[in-house]
């Protein structure tokens, strides 16, 4: 018998744990002061932050600011006091749907209050017991959270890889045909860790060949990819072969909430099933009225998008210039892929910030392999290529430390702000 919190215990405490603590954890929370980006207050120094999904520089926009303010003003904070269902409906809801669903090209959209757990419910609302799942291999947390509550079965196919899907694609139809249930496929329309974009013009042509519908998951593709920002699917051309689209306004947005999309019949059997809206407050009215905002900005002012790729295609392209390792990205989101255990990993993330100024995120084990480091990058419309130039610096500074063993003998600083301080 195990118990439950001695194992907790026990990995909270160890390498992991002070990786976690120190930071990226409870001491190193950034303290915003003011400006949203690209630079932040962090235990009073300022920094160049590369850790902020604001992909177009809304979440500081002056007209989106006074948007919010305004709402806030008019409404309060609380306003609506109900769910959908029954005191939370109001004109503003229902254009933003109606603006949304234009926008990526549907039928209609319905507004969830948050990303993660909107997506949890989609796939407990789309299915029954008799329905087979097949889901890619690297699909996002929201997802894989959503299929621990599916009572069927459910498949898995290899990272991108078409033969494995069609694979997968042939057990699943088979199960569903002997269960008399449906198939359906998830993916996404960018991968947040590696920056690379599901296959959705493969995975869409497979109708050919098989019966099912398609869940996409394009948070990071919404406002950076395709024609106008309008997503990953718009970008390859297939967006009428998505069944059913999910984009959340945590990332171009710079807001809070989400909404799902498709054919109108289907919107409306999720809004009136889905558990996590259904008993659920409605969204507040001035992150409704914000969201309208930035939409309007976002359909109008297509130089956000081209200033943020602008700087992308600066940012990745300098890093190979300079031996830096980015994998197999073709969207913003840009990780550098470096070598070093977790004491390695926690010393470098202090030394970018604390003697270069830089933020950035790290990501280490358990969600990467054991020896393997990633720093995730985000660059924004807001960027400019003086940030990547200094940024570049510092990384070639820190890869020549970690290279050298220096990191390696160092000792975990006590605290982020502590440098490296021996305990």
């Amino acid at each position: 018998m195990v118990d439950i919190f001695s194992r907790l215990e026990k990995n909270a405490g160890g390498p992991i744990g002070q990786y976690m603590e120190y930071a990226h954890g409870y001491y190193a929370f950034p303290k915003l002061e003011g400006d949203i980006g690209p630079h932040m207050v962090f235990r009073g120094k300022k920094m160049l932050n590369w850790s902020l999904n604001n992909y177009l520089g809304l979440a500081n926009h002056p007209e989106v600011r006074k948007a919010d303010a305004e709402g806030a003003a008019q409404f309060g904070m609380a306003a609506p006091m109900g769910a959908r269902m029954m005191s939370g409906q109001t004109v503003y809801h229902e254009r933003l749907e109606r603006e949304l669903a234009e926008f990526v090209g549907k039928e209609d959209a319905f507004l969830l209050n948050f990303g993660y757990q909107g997506m949890i419910s989609i796939i407990d609302c789309l299915l029954t017991p008799r329905d087979v799942v097949v889901y890619d291999a690297e699909a996002h947390a929201c997802i894989i959270d959503g299929l621990r509550l599916h009572k069927g079965k459910r498949f898995v196919f290899g990272h991108n890889d078409m033969d494995s899907l069609r694979l997968q694609l042939q057990h699943a139809t088979d199960l569903a045909e002997e269960q008399n249930g449906g198939v359906l496929v998830i993916t996404e329309g960018v991968f947040g860790m590696k920056g690379d974009l599901g296959k959705l013009d493969e995975i869409v042509a497979l109708k050919k060949d098989f019966q099912f519908r398609l869940l996409v998951d394009d948070a990071h593709g919404f406002g950076t990819m395709g024609p106008g920002g309008r997503g990953t699917a718009a970008h390859f051309g297939v967006a009428d072969g998505v069944d059913v689209l999910f984009n959340t306004f945590a990332k171009s947005m710079a807001g809070i909430g989400a909404f799902v999309s498709g054919p109108r019949w289907l919107i409306n059997l999720l809004r009136y099933n889905m558990r996590s809206q259904l008993y659920a407050k409605s969204l507040p009215m001035p992150m409704v009225i914000g969201a309208l905002k930035r939409l309007e900005l976002i359909r109008n002012h297509p130089e956000f998008q081209q200033k943020l790729w602008e700087n992308v295609r600066a940012l990745q392209s300098s890093l190979k210039e300079n031996g830096f390792e980015i994998g197999v990205t073709n969207s913003p989101v840009t990780p550098v892929f470096l070598k070093g255990g977790i004491p390695e990993a926690t010393n470098l993330v202090v030394d970018l910030r604390e003697n270069h100024g830089i933020f950035c995120s790290m990501v280490v084990y358990p969600v990467i392999p054991k020896g393997e480091i990633i720093l995730r990058i985000i660059p924004t419309a807001v960027h400019t290529l003086e940030d990547v130039k200094v940024t570049i610096e510092a990384f070639k500074a820190v890869r020549e430390k970690l290279e050298s063993g220096y990191y390696a003998s160092r000792p975990i600083p006590v605290r982020a702000d502590e440098g490296f301080k021996v305990r």
